[in-house]
């Protein structure tokens, strides 16, 4: 019998087209691995079962089913996108626990191209930090179940690194995607600004919010890509010498890169070098007020987000969260400063393509209760593991995590690569290269991890 878990969401989309399976055993078979494997990882806040296997009956009885791009694939969404007919905690007590009437329209993109949603994955409340634990669960990275899956998409990266499912879909307002992605080893996209369809709170985190794909090959990524923006995100044919950038300096002030991040961030270089690429040593003018305007952004899209909820059923980091955003939140909402980041950085991105950095600054933190931490601990913890996210948020600018070698602990390490508007092709032609020059193990060897 072939066993459907590890393949990839092409591979699986393919065999169910041509009737070499059926939806319902692939989803079956990642049902039954995430009933064996989720409780040593946590990637799922709830799991659909016997509906999700209702639903694979009906993609396989549909009429279109040969021409379905993710025809029977299995897909796990960050709680924090509607999905009919289940509830969308986004982490917390303090939301509503009514069932969704109708799809958040990415999830409704993955639906009508065949995708079957399995279940919604755990978050950290209302998706602020990039460490994935509350109430609901704590999502543990399947490399490492001694550390944090990281977050805010967290429960969506971890469920594809153990092979729960192929792909999943998350978002990013300041790293969401890139950092577990980082941390898990899979490749992920934070498309540019209206790429793909927002909505993901309540004004997306003024524009930053972007959702995106998770998964373990940049087939993958491209394919899930293609299904959110409703077409396909074609590769260029020649995509000749690029001149790219590569920048070991933190954007913010104070946080160094670990020699780890630093080593991957090197060897890349050299491999794109010897791939024809013209490979240079150049910072990013960044500002020292960086900083500041990422922390002003990053507390007033919380701060908006939290208006209704009962506080007192918000965890403590989350409500000074907020507290601190509310005097910001005006300031958030005019833009200047995101426009005078903008502005300031586009002369570098018409000298190079592409900037090549760190995907983070250190490993993951380990798996703790960091919910039950105070708010400034989560703060120094966050901004010392993940400085490198947040600039292509506030820009609105195409950024990727790709895996590329191991660190100490035989986790993965990754490289985060950077573009100017509309980059999103240009990004996943090179990833596609770096893949074929240095691929990576795909999923984490969870047999091990979850019983040491």
């Amino acid at each position: 019998m072939t066993s459907w878990v590890g393949r990839t969401a092409v591979e699986i989309a393919a065999a169910v087209r041509e009737k070499q399976a059926t939806p319902r055993e692939v989803v079956a078979e990642h049902l039954a691995r995430i009933e064996r494997l989720d409780g040593g990882v946590g990637a799922f806040r709830l799991v659909r079962g016997e509906a999700a296997l209702a639903e694979a009956d009906e993609v396989g009885s549909r009429p279109d089913l040969a021409e379905l791009p993710l025809a029977g694939v299995p897909v796990a969404v960050k709680d924090n996108l509607a999905v009919r007919g289940e509830s969308n905690r986004v982490g917390s007590t303090a939301t509503s626990d009514a069932p969704a009437g109708q799809d958040h329209v990415t999830v409704a993109r993955l639906r009508a191209a065949g995708a079957v949603v399995v279940g919604l994955t755990n978050v950290p409340e209302l998706c602020v930090f990039g460490t994935t634990e509350g109430v609901h669960g704590t999502a543990r990275n399947p490399w490492d179940t001694s550390r944090t899956a990281g977050g805010s998409s967290g429960g969506s990266a971890a469920a594809v690194a153990a092979g729960m499912v192929p792909i999943a879909l998350g978002n990013d307002g300041m790293g969401s995607l890139r950092i577990p992605a980082a941390n898990c080893g899979l490749v992920t996209i934070k498309p540019g600004t209206g790429v793909v369809p927002a909505g993901v709170s309540d004004g997306d985190w003024f524009g930053m919010s972007e959702n995106g794909p998770l998964a373990t090959t940049v087939g993958d990524a491209r394919l899930m890509l293609s299904v959110l923006t409703g077409t396909e995100v074609a590769l260029p044919k020649a995509p000749g010498t690029l001149r790219i950038a590569v920048s070991l300096r933190s954007p913010l002030a104070g946080v160094t890169i670990s020699r780890p991040y630093a080593a991957a961030v090197r060897e890349a270089a050299g491999l794109l070098i010897r791939a024809g690429h013209q490979v240079r040593r150049a910072d990013p003018p960044y500002p020292v007020s960086l900083g500041v305007t990422a922390l002003t952004h990053w507390t007033a899209g919380t701060a908006v987000d939290a208006r209704g909820l009962d506080p007192r059923r918000l965890a403590r980091r989350t409500r000074v969260h907020a507290s601190v955003g509310r005097r910001f939140v005006a300031r958030a909402q005019g833009g200047a400063s995101r426009e005078a980041l903008r502005r300031r950085l586009e002369p570098f991105f018409a000298e190079y393509d592409v900037l090549l950095t760190p995907a983070l600054a250190r490993r993951s933190p380990r798996s703790e209760p960091w919910h039950e931490r105070g708010w400034l601990r989560n703060i120094i913890t966050n901004t010392n593991y993940s400085p490198l996210t947040p600039p292509w948020n506030l820009t609105g600018w195409p950024a990727m995590s790709v895996p590329f070698g191991h660190l100490p602990s035989g986790a993965p390490c990754a490289v985060q690569l950077v573009g100017r508007p509309g980059a999103e092709a240009q990004l996943l032609a090179l990833a596609e290269r770096i893949e074929q020059l240095r691929p990576w193990r795909r999923t984490a060897p969870m047999d091990r991890s979850v019983s040491s």
